[in-house]
């Protein structure tokens, strides 16, 4: 398991005494504590000659969320085929370090890694929606801002959103996560309403770009573990990196995970391409140097982004797609923020409506065993 040691926890004046500071100081005794003003965060600044984004990761503070929890996730563009995806986030920035990720760039401003005090306003707001339409299946999410599982050991957040979410039969929980943080899970009953997610990435990706993750071997024997414990799996293979050998990359990682977990309790499987925007282009280079992310042929997409050109992300699609319809073929499987042109391409076929994907999503396609 890998265990996060923050330098430093700051706790707004007044939120001393919430359930998760309380467990968070109890188990890290050792760590210098302060209490900051409402709005600290915002005042402060690191030395420019610092990686200011690796280092407010260090800084753990704890504030009252005062916007709402419950939100449609920003991957629902104009022009591209949304899922219907809802999330919600306990947690803004993560303490993993992935060379591609798009923190880096979205919470350039606001860097620090923080951690809301009001869960029970959360599940409040949670509540509200999914209770008063019975008739309707939800797809929430916690993996957004943050990993859901990482820092989990520490925050025990997990003990309070699976009841939740277990006793309620038209939402689906995702947790998704790159560690092997699960510990908190197995002694909770799921009742089939929480998925546990990896994102998966060929070993040797893993390795070399995303830092302070679980390797690829710990992510697989956690899947076990929680699939043993009754949860239900995803894995999102997003996003795909194109680097020499990827075909056989992907193919043995595929077979890997197959062999290893029970396709048959297998919620749902994402694709989505490497997406960058130019300023996280900017930030990665500057950050890590030594990527090979950024040696791919990638261009500039309607939305702003830059993606791997798009005969190359389709033939990949494609690849990945026919060898988890062989591994997995009852699993749902969709594509993360793609287009209809894209869709047809590799599926053969374009949702009508957003509503359609969700409704894939949450049927009730897995067996019991």
């Amino acid at each position: 398991m890998h265990s996060y040691q923050p330098s430093e926890i700051l706790i707004e004046r007044g939120e001393e005494n919430t359930p998760v500071v309380q467990r968070v100081l109890s188990r890290l005794p050792s760590v210098p504590v302060r209490l900051v003003e409402t709005g600290w965060e915002r005042t402060q600044q690191e030395a420019p000659e610092r990686d200011a984004f690796g280092a407010a990761k260090r800084r753990l503070l704890f504030t009252r969320q005062r916007s709402p929890f419950l939100e449609h996730c920003p991957a629902g563009t104009s022009g591209l085929v949304c899922c219907n995806y809802l999330v919600v986030s306990l947690i803004s920035n993560c303490s993993m370090d992935c060379s591609y990720c798009f923190l880096q760039e979205y919470l350039a401003n606001n860097p620090i890694l923080k951690v809301f005090t009001n869960a029970d306003t959360l599940l409040s707001e949670v509540a509200s929606v999914v209770d008063r339409h019975p008739e309707r299946q939800f797809r929430i999410g916690t993996g957004e801002l943050s990993d859901s599982l990482a820092l989990d050991p520490l925050l025990g957040f997990s003990a309070e959103l699976v009841p939740f979410f277990a006793a309620r039969p038209n939402v689906l929980l995702e947790l998704k996560t790159k560690s092997d943080s699960v510990s908190g899970l197995l002694a909770l009953d799921p009742k089939d309403r929480v998925v546990v997610s990896w994102s998966m990435t060929p070993p040797e990706i893993i390795d070399s770009e995303e830092h302070g993750t679980a390797s690829f071997a710990e992510r697989l024997a956690a899947a076990r573990q929680v699939q043993a414990a009754g949860y239900k799996l995803g894995f999102h293979f997003d996003p795909l990196v194109e680097y020499p050998n990827w075909e056989e990359g992907y193919r043995e990682t595929i077979a890997q995970i197959f062999a290893t977990i029970d396709a048959r309790r297998v919620a749902w499987v994402s694709v989505g391409s490497l997406r960058m925007t130019p300023a996280l282009r900017m930030a990665v280079r500057r950050r890590f140097p030594g990527t090979r992310i950024l040696s791919g042929e990638q261009v500039a997409c309607g939305d702003g982004k830059w993606r791997t050109f798009q005969a190359l992300r389709v033939k990949m699609y494609r690849a990945i797609t026919g060898w988890l319809k062989e591994a997995a073929p009852t699993a749902p499987m969709y594509m993360c923020m793609e287009t209809a042109a894209v869709w047809n391409k590799v599926f053969g076929h374009v949702p009508k409506s957003d509503k359609e994907v969700a409704r894939t999503l949450t049927q009730p396609n897995l067996v019991r065993v």
